[in-house]
């Protein structure tokens, strides 16, 4: 599914517009990001959480070459899956 038929359906779903269903998903979609650019979480019951991690450096290799690279330490979003959408996937 893309950005455009989540729109149409929640548009049809809501029985709203499309314009103001793009705006109800961007105003969603920062705010994950801006809690978890402040280092918080965003917990939906049922859903799922997401989350912020550290991901330390580390030592890779270029598959291409085969040489070393040393890979930066990095923030990274994670999203852990609630037990209802866990249970809903799996059945």
């Amino acid at each position: 599914m893309t950005k455009e038929e989540l729109i149409s359906k929640i548009a049809g779903d809501a029985k709203i517009t499309k314009v103001q269903a793009r705006a109800a998903l961007a105003s969603i979609i920062d705010s994950i990001m801006t809690t978890l650019k402040k280092g918080g979480k965003l917990s939906l019951v049922g859903f799922g959480t997401f989350s912020r991690s550290n991901r330390k450096a580390r030592t890779g290799r270029n598959p291409q070459t085969g040489k070393t690279i040393q890979i930066k330490a990095k923030k990274v979003a994670r999203f852990k899956a609630g037990k209802s959408l866990s249970e809903f996937v799996n059945k």
